[in-house]
Parts: C-alpha cells; structure tokens; sequence
C-alpha cells in the first residue's frame, strides 16, 4: 500500500511531497512521490498524515469502563478512540481493591493473546496503566477513598505477577513503602508516574533517584509550592518543571486545565516534555446529560465535560487525542507538528515502545489522516483502516476484535 498526495507532519516540522510505503504492517518506505497508481495506492488529496496517536492514560467511553474487564467493554472503548485517531492506549485501572485490578490484566492479556493468533498486525491496547490504589487520601480526586492503600510488598508483589500487562503506575510517592515499589516496579521495566499525590520537594526527588520519570496528569490532583514553617517549599508539580527527565502528562481537553497554565507547561517542558492523555471516562462520547459510573461513583456529562454527579469535581474527561490537539493548539498557541509530538513519539517513549509514534521506515504502521481543520478523516493500525469518517463507522478488521 502507497500513501501518497498527504502532508506529512514530522517531529521537527511538515513536509509535503512524500508519501509512505506500507508493507506487512510497517512503514517500508519514507520517500518522495512518485506518479504511479493504482489499487493499492491511496491518494489523499493533500489531508495530513501524522503518526497514530498512542494515549497513556484512558479508563473509557461510551458508558464502558475499563473496571468492567470484559472484551465487550474494551472493544467499545477502543472503537471510540480510533475515531478520536488513537492507535495505541493503555486502559487505565481506578482506584479499587487489587483483585479487581489483577481482573482487568488478566482480561487484558485474555484479549491480547487473541488478537495475536489472530492477525499480525498490531492491537490499539499498548498495555495496562495502574491508576491507584497507592495513591494520596488528601489528592484523591474522583478516585474512591475507601480503597485507597499504601503500596505494601504484598500488595506490589501481586501486581508484578502481571508485570507483562502493565506498562505504567502511577503513585504517590510520599506513601510508606513507595521508594520500594518504585524500585521494584522500574526494575521490573514498567514506567513510574508520580501523581495524586501531596508530595514535598524531597519526596518527589526520592523517588526520581529510585525511577520515577513521569507525572500524572500535571496541575491536577499534584502538590504544589506551599509553607512548611517559615519557609516556601516545592511540591510534585514544581519538581516536574524543573526536572528535564520528567515528562509531563497534560489533560488539554479545556476543562482540567486552563490556557495560561497549558501555556506554562509548554514553555516550561518545551516540545518534548508533555505528553498529551485524555483520562478519558464512560462518559466519553455520551450526550450531554448523561449519567455515568466511575467504579461506584455517580457522575455525569455537562458542558462537554465529565463531573461527579454533586458537581464537587470532575471525573476524568470526555475527550479523545484529536480535540486536545486542537485545544493546546488553540489555546496554547502550540504549532500543530509540536502538538502532533505530544500524542505520538513523547508517549511512545515514555513506556519504551520503539516501533510507535513515528513516521519512519521501521514503524508500524499506525497512523491517523487528519483534514486541514484537524478532523480525523481516517485511522490505520498495522496499515489496515479501523476509522472512516466518510463511511461514519468503525471498520471491524481480525485484529480489531475481541470476539473470540
């Protein structure tokens, strides 16, 4: 297949005059544009190509939850986000007694484990992110407080039995027993994001000596400069800006975090810094006025966003990649191949997986055509097309379904 006639949006910039040869699912090509034609050639009329986009930090959409760990409910999430030209995600656990937790991975792995004898091309789920529960009472956020735990070795130990599945933790790092897990977790080669969490300075830096390399969702739920005595003191979200290696997830979906602080972000992090996460919810994709479960918590969909049903704070977003690549470009006056950046490669290195988030020979190929307005028009995993816009629907291919 000959993806040709596109802009192609790169990390350092847009180029036009290239297109992309696809071969068994990977990129085997990257070259100038040649006149020929025919059945396998894909002509898009001069849309943008960028590489698909990969989101760390997903629990649903559609009234489907990641808690409900079933090939049904995954399916549907999936089937969402391609629309929103998401290729790679990682479903992302709430804050919930460890067995349920160890359920969701093994349904993942169930699912997976499908989808590879079935096709080789390549699944949207990346992987597991682990979302609680050793997270801070004081930063909980929309998570359930009664089932929030300090990250015990048994309780660390019956999660790494599934280290296979799961790509990310997020944790506070300030808990007893958290330098430990961060250890045992980075060794295991799982990435470790420091969040809702109410951390000083120090414990933040403890736990970047032990492995931490991320924060969760930056500005939410994160611990920022207050007194301590007589004196200032720095708190997660200050030791993430000042920290180069820390790589920052940014919810930029308008409601979580305002344009100044996105623009503060970016001219702190710079381009390579951010990565871009919806967390988005079941409320995703839902009318406005829906009401919605976040594992036992009431909320509801008002004004685009997802809100606990008292209003007392949101849950999570109703977003998908292509629109907070719209607000931060919008918003933040980022230019489009920087934003692309931050839903593609950042992430992509963030949980170390080298074949994704790039247009280049080697890759998957994974990619989203995107209008001149920023509208998904198509979306390809493993060069097979799983989103039309033109034909409004998902394209059900082997390895795009759960069914067994």
């Amino acid at each position: 297949m000959i993806i040709t006639n596109a802009r192609l949006i790169f990390a350092d910039g847009i180029r036009g005059g290239l297109e992309l040869v696809v071969e068994e699912g990977k990129i085997a090509e990257v070259r100038e544009q040649t006149p020929a034609g025919g059945e396998d050639v894909i002509n898009l009329d001069g849309n943008y190509v960028a590489a698909g986009f990969i989101d760390l930090h997903l629990h649903g959409a559609l009234d489907r939850d990641t808690m409900e760990a079933s090939a049904e409910a995954f399916q549907a999430i999936c089937d969402f986000h391609a629309s929103g030209g998401t290729t790679s995600l990682l479903l992302t656990t709430a804050t919930a007694p460890i067995d349920n937790v160890i359920d969701v991975l093994n349904a993942v792995r169930d699912c997976t484990q499908r989808r590879a004898r079935r096709s080789r091309a390549t699944a949207q789920i990346a992987g597991v992110h682990i979302e609680g529960p050793f997270i801070s009472k004081a930063k909980c956020g929309a998570q359930r407080e009664e089932f929030i735990q300090d990250p015990s070795p048994d309780a660390v130990r019956q999660l790494l039995e599934h280290a296979d599945m799961i790509k990310r933790v997020t944790i506070a790092p300030e808990l007893p027993g958290a330098l430990e897990a961060i250890e045992n977790f980075d060794a295991r080669g799982i990435s470790i994001s420091g969040g809702h969490s109410n951390a000083w300075d120090e414990d933040a830096r403890a736990a970047f000596d032990r492995g931490m390399r991320s924060v969760t969702h930056t500005f939410n739920c994160m611990s920022s400069a207050h007194r301590r005595g007589i004196y200032r003191v720095g708190g997660l979200l200050e030791f993430a800006l000042s920290e180069p290696q820390i790589s920052c997830e940014l919810i930029a979906d308008g409601h979580h975090v305002s344009a100044t602080l996105m623009k503060m972000l970016y001219r702190g992090k710079g381009a390579r810094g951010i990565c871009l996460v919806t967390d988005a919810t079941a409320g995703a994709g839902l009318p406005e006025g829906s009401r919605f479960l976040l594992f036992g918590r009431d909320c509801v969909v008002e004004n685009g966003a997802c809100l606990l049903a008292d209003r007392s704070g949101l849950a999570g977003s109703a977003a998908r990649m292509i629109d907070l690549v719209r607000t931060l470009i919008h918003a933040a006056e980022v230019p489009l191949h920087e934003a692309v950046t931050m839903a593609t490669e950042n992430p992509a290195r963030a949980i170390g997986v080298e074949t994704k988030g790039r247009l280049a020979v080697g890759a998957d190929a994974d990619f989203v055509v995107l209008s001149p307005e920023l509208d998904v028009l198509r979306t390809f995993s493993g060069g097979e097309e799983i989103f039309s816009l033109e034909k409004n629907r998902i394209i059900r291919r082997p390895h795009a379904s759960f069914d067994p």
